[in-house]
């Protein structure tokens, strides 16, 4: 079980390299601390995760302070625990010489998704329930530029934006209202092609990957990834099924373009066009 493990990890890698070599020329940059402002760091078993929202990060997170000894068990830690309790380092914290030294003698993963399926995801806990940072600051802002006729009451609150008007915003290369970390491409976010990853994780094999990683690094027995969905828990995951829901909302040129914003992610973690 572990060989074909170990096998798919070194196809995983060996793609993001290929991808990486064909497309991008800036393979010689200097790596700044912009780029691993994304990246968390847990010193005691020497790991570096960078974070892909909407892709077990959450969930990923709770065992990074497991590990770190800051909790016992992740069934402990709450989501803003996770999210606002600045419990973890991240890598941008530290000075040149401390981001260097473990970016070369720590394991370095991150997680990716779906991209189409991650994008679902993303508007759905940020546009389908009340949330006081995304309604007023991206919701606004979308209605405003993409419904024709909205109501007083649409923009004042921002509540209520359609998946249609949220492609608008995210294909509008004016966008009303700057990119998020909940949509960026993961291609911007973690830098691949920049910072050479040790391991690559897909949500959609977590259970499988999340364990043999913790193999790896060496973890507790007792230390297994956790399963439950961390949001809106009463809710059905995103699936593909879902996913498909969603963009037949679209039209096909819309489609088409959302896949192309993606184009490089799709090619660098080998997903399929959907």
């Amino acid at each position: 079980k572990w060989k074909s493990l170990y096998e798919i990890q070194g196809e995983r890698k060996r793609i993001m390299r290929e991808t990486c070599s064909k497309y991008k020329t800036n393979n010689r940059r200097i790596i700044t601390p912009y780029h691993v402002s994304r990246i968390f760091v847990e010193d005691k078993y020497r790991v570096l995760y960078c974070e892909v929202p909407k892709a077990g990060c959450s969930n990923w997170k709770r065992v990074l302070m497991v590990l770190n000894g800051l909790a016992s068990s992740t069934k402990d830690i709450q989501h803003n625990t996770v999210h606002y309790g600045n419990y973890l380092k991240r890598l941008d914290g530290f000075d040149h010489k401390g981001i260097y030294h473990r970016l070369n003698t720590y394991t370095k993963m991150l997680f990716i998704r779906e991209p189409f399926e991650k994008l679902v995801s993303a508007f759905r806990d940020k546009f389908e329930h009340p949330n006081n940072y995304y309604h007023p600051v991206f919701g606004k802002a979308i209605i405003s530029r993409y419904r024709v006729n909205a109501t007083k009451e649409a923009l004042r609150t921002g509540s209520g934006v359609k998946f249609k008007e949220f492609i608008q915003y995210l294909l509008d290369v004016h966008r009303p209202v700057g990119m998020d970390i909940h949509w960026d491409h993961v291609n911007r976010l973690c830098s691949p092609c920049l910072i050479d990853y040790d391991f690559v994780g897909k949500f959609e094999s977590m259970e499988e990957d999340a364990n043999f990683f913790l193999h790896l690094i060496g973890a507790p027995q007792n230390l297994t990834f956790p399963k439950f969905k961390d949001r809106h828990s009463d809710e059905e995951r995103t699936t593909t099924k879902i996913t498909q829901e969603y963009f037949a909302q679209l039209s096909p040129s819309q489609r088409q373009q959302s896949y192309d914003f993606y184009y490089m992610d799709y090619l660098m973690f080998n997903y399929s066009k959907p």
